[in-house]
């Protein structure tokens, strides 16, 4: 079997990086990342991360962005989570791709809570947002570490409370785990391949401990989930 080296992440490219993916291609593999995501627990470990955030702070409207939101499916279990523990919350759900972006509309139709945007996070129109909390999940891996440190300090500058990052953990014995898995549960092909592209290209501690270096003063906490995921919360300093 050949030996996965996870020493340095790799900067092979994801099928879903295409920001011209649309359709039922689109529509499936979104709705197959989330089943994993769900499966293996994602969804409650970004709710830990924001509960850190939220501990202390007055139940009044409380701003929250979802950088990289895919088809909404976080933001609608957020926005049921918020209603059933007495939360108001206003969620925007960010996206580059705009058929994405559709989509999360059309299943949030629902929701009066959320709206979401289709910009660029490296475009001035996204600089210029303000939101109490910024959540990144499974989405910060895309990005290169100038390009991604970049991002870390536009979410301290647009967040007045701070910002939690749930990504992957990046070792071979997760990508094997995950081939497992895929051969059970997951049969598309690109939620298969970029999964596993995903994972190289995923962190180990010491990235973020680096990364946070980069970033002005905060109170970090990281820590590592099952199933092979690093929670980063950014808790900035409120005077």
């Amino acid at each position: 079997m050949k030996e996965i080296n996870t020493a340095v992440r790799t900067d092979a490219p994801e099928i879903m990086d295409d920001f011209e993916l649309k359709g039922s291609e689109l529509r499936q593999t979104l709705q197959d990342l989330n089943r994993v995501n769900k499966l293996l627990g994602g969804d409650r470990i970004s709710i830990k991360g924001l509960k850190k955030l939220l501990s202390g702070i007055d139940k009044k409207e409380i701003n929250i962005a979802d950088v990289g939101c895919g088809n909404g499916a976080f933001l609608r279990h957020l926005a049921k989570w918020g209603r059933t523990h007495d939360y108001s919350f206003s969620l925007t759900g960010i996206d580059a791709n705009p058929y994405a972006v559709e989509i999360a509309r059309e299943q949030s139709s629902h929701f009066s809570e959320i709206k979401y945007l289709s910009i660029d996070v490296f475009e001035p129109e996204f600089r210029n947002l303000e939101f109490d909390m910024v959540i990144c999940t499974l989405t910060l891996h895309h990005f290169k570490d100038e390009q991604l440190i970049e991002l870390m300090n536009y979410f301290y500058d647009q967040s007045k409370i701070g910002v939690v990052i749930n990504d992957l953990h990046r070792s071979s014995f997760a990508y094997r785990s995950f081939q497992a898995f895929c051969s059970v549960f997951i049969n598309n092909e690109i939620a298969r391949k970029d999964g596993l592209t995903s994972i190289l290209r995923g962190f180990k501690r010491k990235d973020l401990e680096n990364y946070k270096k980069f970033l002005p003063p905060a109170e970090h906490f990281i820590s590592w989930e099952w199933a092979f995921r690093y929670l980063w919360i950014v808790k900035k300093r409120i005077i």
